[in-house]
């Protein structure tokens, strides 16, 4: 077995995608991503990478969410500098959204370490810069849907269009000089059946198969295209009535374009009242471009986003003191802002401005990863902490799961059924823990073998062949330090601070509070926190 295959990102997690392939001639990437979801596990970005970037001879890219290219530029920084292959979509797609990624980084990072000097602490650098994605950018070269091409010596590759988003794409690849294997890698998957993208496709007879579960243990409802809209228009309708903002948390890529067609059309059929809508996300407006430019759909014969030029209801915001300016308005409007799950970006300064105003509401339009900021809201937490400050929910927090760019369970199993017979195995990753086995058990009983079914642990290593895979031994391990729950102690800590702040808050007296700031002193003192100690301190 001379091809070995190690499992980087992706693994008991959503985030993260990277695959590393390698054979003594040479060794390739399919995916880079980034790791997002809670605290703790976005600290794996800041690591260094379990492999030597420099003996990297290529990089296959699915596509261009960051979770799946967000760490390339890192890649380049520490000292990559072979080929980037990605259709012209992922390719256009990865040039607006690294560099934006690269800015966030470079902001953030800059006022943490204001924090940073006035509590002295150490001032810390960003994962990558600016000019680290553009030299990322140089090192792209484009590929066509279904032609194959030689990535790296003894590897030859082919994208299959995925359905996901817009230059989306499963990966085939084969690999080895004496009796190569020929694996699939799925990307992303779409749900099939939109009008704004083509179904997945993807070729049979895989000896290996690598593929995502994000929603491998949910059914979604079918749903037309005329379905869908009169759910959004309901949902426009509801907001509306509630007498204040409707802010909707978006995906930049994808799924803002498709919620922004919907929403100009149920308008101007007069199915929703009319609004001012803003597109608040300097990344979403310059991925329309894209979508303007390379979105024609076969499946429908035209461009679905051709109506997505800024006019006099839709308003492309682009500099800071324009999003600034949408905290004088009142009354009915909508705000799109990214990111889709809150973690980043100008949406946590609309949430902390309107979270705490009944007549707000929040419309979440995709998947959740636990840990972040959407997924709390979406769980119904009281109180949130965004930006060091305690915000009381008191918005209506709404979701609707129509515009998802995944294939619920059914549909990543009937897609994984029709790339049969898999001489090898199944290698379920880009799941949390439960979906993973969820879509598992659902393979299972589909007919795959049980012992055929892999579910690999980051930095986990296989040496494959045509019809098997042995477990490796690891260059180097690391831990997904995510809890079971997927929440960590930042989360934690952040709950029992908002826990204390409303229970001073009902405290009758001065004395009370001050008694019991004083238990938890004393707790805090304490040697060892023991169970006895805390709930005497509780008592």
């Amino acid at each position: 077995m001379s091809l070995t295959m190690t499992v980087h990102g992706a693994a008991g997690c959503v985030t993260g995608s990277c695959y590393r392939l390698a054979t003594p001639r040479a060794s390739v990437l399919v995916d880079c991503g980034m790791f997002q979801g809670s605290k703790s596990l976005k600290a794996l970005n800041y690591e260094p990478f379990p492999f030597d970037a420099k003996a990297i001879d290529a990089v296959l890219l699915t596509h261009a969410h960051i979770d799946h290219s967000g760490l390339l530029p890192k890649l380049v920084r520490a000292g990559f500098s072979g080929p980037i292959y990605a259709t012209a979509g992922t390719r256009d797609l990865c040039d607006v959204m690294l560099a934006d990624a690269a800015h966030i980084q470079e902001s953030e990072v800059e006022q943490l370490n204001r924090r940073n000097e006035r509590r002295g602490r150490p001032t810390v650098e960003p994962i990558y810069t600016r000019r680290d994605a553009a030299r990322t950018m140089e090192l792209f070269q484009r590929v066509k849907l279904g032609e194959a091409i030689e990535a790296a010596p003894g590897f030859t590759a082919r994208w299959w269009n995925a359905g996901h988003i817009l230059g989306s794409a499963s990966i085939e690849v084969v690999a080895g000089d004496e009796a190569p294997a020929r694996l699939l890698f799925s990307g992303d998957l779409g749900p099939g059946g939109r009008d704004f993208l083509a179904d997945p496709e993807g070729p049979a007879g895989v000896d290996h198969l690598i593929m995502e579960s994000t929603y491998g243990d949910r059914e979604r409802p079918a749903i037309t295209p005329d379905q869908r809209r009169a759910l959004l228009a309901a949902e426009l309708r509801d907001a509306h009535d509630a007498g204040g903002p409707l802010l909707i948390p978006a995906f930049a890529v994808e799924r803002t374009q498709e919620l922004l067609a919907d929403l100009l059309q149920v308008m101007a059929d007069g199915a929703a009242p009319p609004a001012d809508v803003f597109l608040d996300s300097p990344l979403a407006v310059e991925a329309t471009e894209v979508f303007l430019k390379r979105g024609y759909s076969a499946a429908t014969g035209r461009n679905p986003f051709e109506a997505l030029h800024a006019g006099e209801r839709l308003r492309f915001l682009r500099e800071p003191r324009e999003s600034d300016q949408l905290e004088r308005l009142r009354g009915w409007h909508v705000i799109m802002a990214a990111s889709g799950m809150c973690d980043a970006g100008r949406i946590r300064k609309h949430l902390k401005r309107l979270l705490w105003r009944e007549s707000a509401t929040v419309l979440l339009s995709g998947f959740q990863v636990r840990g972040t900021l959407g997924r709390l809201l979406l769980d119904g937490v009281g109180r949130v902490r965004i930006q060091g400050d305690d915000i009381q929910v008191k918005a209506r927090i709404r979701s609707l799961d129509i515009y998802s760019g995944h294939a619920d369970a059914s549909g990543l199993a009937a897609w994984a059924l029709a790339r049969r017979p898999v001489g090898g195995k199944v290698f379920v990753c880009h799941g949390e823990p439960e979906a993973s086995r969820g879509l598992a058990t659902r393979l299972e009983a589909a007919g795959f073998a049980p012992d055929a079914l892999a579910l690999p642990t980051i930095d986990q290593a296989f040496r494959l062949a045509a019809t098997t895979a042995e477990a490796a031994p690891a260059e180097a391990t690391r831990h997904a330090p995510a809890a079971p729950s997927g929440l960590d102690w930042h989360n934690a800590r952040a709950r029992l601070l908002g826990e204390l702040d409303a229970r001073l808050e009902r405290a009758d007296s001065d004395a009370e509070r001050a008694q019991l700031l004083e238990a938890i002193r004393r707790l805090l003192e304490a040697p060892t926190a023991s169970p006895a100690a805390v709930a005497a301190t509780d008592a």
